[in-house]
């Protein structure tokens, strides 16, 4: 393998870093990151290992920001070769984490080692925020870090997040914001009994259905030119007791809205306990906001990346605010400007992921013009 992108990623695929589990791949870092001048800080909490690595002084402060962590590889023996191994194949380059987001990772640090070339000279300060918490609960990951940078008043103004955002061709789409997400657990309360006598009990399947079919008939909003409606979707109904001629106590349903920034948490939530109240349920419900929807409309790193992905990849981008959530929903509210641009998303958390071996290294080059146009112009 000639190529340091290439050889980076396959060492990282390597470690079988399952969310929270980082396998060491931070300490792979940390060591290309430390002879090129960086100050480097781990920040552990709880299980999970996070990095804050920093080089120069002041403002402006551009982020790479990313996980080492992977989803689960599903049945092994599915797979066309070890999901760890790193194998190339007809010029893709096939592991868990390959696209999702390991490639990425390498492709900011051979475009960082680059950028510093001989002088090592740059405006502000050139860091990375990365964590082993980003597939799951995200709790003491990312979001973590940005509370304790926020606390000693480290604001970062750039944060460029390497999700896979591309879709058919390398850097034909960034995401420069993400829809809400807001979970919700309703338990409808009836009283249980025999079936040969529903007046003596009160069914909460026959209570609930009617109320969740509302909700899910609701149009939440419009959308706007950056986002599609919001969405709501039922994910479980949980009831009964495994047998046919009870009727149960308790109907447990779970929910999420994906929403965009013409709806807010408060009036999903008022919305939604309007309904159940009106069909006269007995219930509890507990909420889960799991991030709020951001934006970033134009701005200096909006332009440096899409102009650089013109130049370096010849490619006209579409921003887009679709797919799921990322850590930039922990870092927007910050007041930075954040876009997320990465490797095509085809294979993510699939059997065979992959990504393009030639993708690497155009990524790197895209990483690089960045930084330069961000840090040096």
């Amino acid at each position: 393998m000639s190529s340091a992108t290439l050889e980076l990623t396959c060492e990282l695929i390597r470690r079988p870093s399952l969310t929270p589990d980082d396998a060491g791949c931070l300490d792979i870092i940390a060591a290309r990151l430390r002879p090129l001048g960086f100050r480097i800080e781990f920040m552990p909490f709880a299980e999970v290992n996070n990095l804050w690595a920093t080089r120069g002084h002041g403002a402006p402060i551009f982020t790479f920001a990313g996980h080492t962590d992977v989803v689960p590889t599903g049945d092994r023996s599915a797979w066309t070769s070890d999901p760890f191994a790193a194998e190339i194949r007809d010029g893709y380059l096939y592991g868990r984490g390959a696209a999702d987001m390991k490639g990425s990772l390498a492709a900011m640090i051979t475009a960082i080692e680059r950028f510093l070339g001989d002088d090592g000279q740059h405006q502000g300060t050139l860091s990375l925020l990365l964590t082993s918490d980003e597939e799951g609960m995200a709790t003491h990951g990312t979001a973590k870090v940005v509370e304790t940078l926020r606390a000693r008043g480290d604001e970062i103004t750039w944060c460029l997040v390497g999700e896979p955002s591309s879709h058919s061709t390398l850097g034909d789409t960034i995401r420069n914001g993400r829809r809400g997400s807001l979970n919700g657990r309703v338990v409808v309360h009836g009283i249980q009994g025999h079936v040969a006598y529903p007046d003596a009990a009160s069914n909460p399947i026959t209570l609930a259905l009617p109320a969740l079919a509302e909700l899910t008939r609701q149009v939440w909003d419009q959308g706007n030119e950056f986002y599609p409606p919001t969405s709501f979707q039922i994910s479980n109904i949980a009831s009964g007791t495994g047998v046919e001629n009870v009727i149960p106590a308790v109907l447990e349903a779970r929910f999420n809205f994906r929403f965009c920034s013409e709806s807010t948490v408060d009036e999903l939530q008022r919305r939604t306990i309007s309904i159940l109240d009106a069909h006269g349920l007995d219930y509890t419900i507990e909420w889960h906001l799991s991030g709020d929807a951001f934006l970033t409309v134009g701005g200096k790193l909006f332009d440096a990346v899409s102009s650089a992905i013109h130049d370096v990849l010849n490619v006209d981008v579409q921003p887009s605010t679709g797919g799921g959530t990322s850590d930039g929903r922990f870092i927007a509210p910050t007041g930075a400007e954040v876009v997320e641009f990465g490797p095509i998303n085809a294979t993510i958390h699939k059997i065979d992921e992959c990504v393009a071996q030639d993708d690497l290294d155009r990524l790197s080059q895209t990483y690089e013009t960045i930084l330069v146009r961000l840090l040096r112009n």
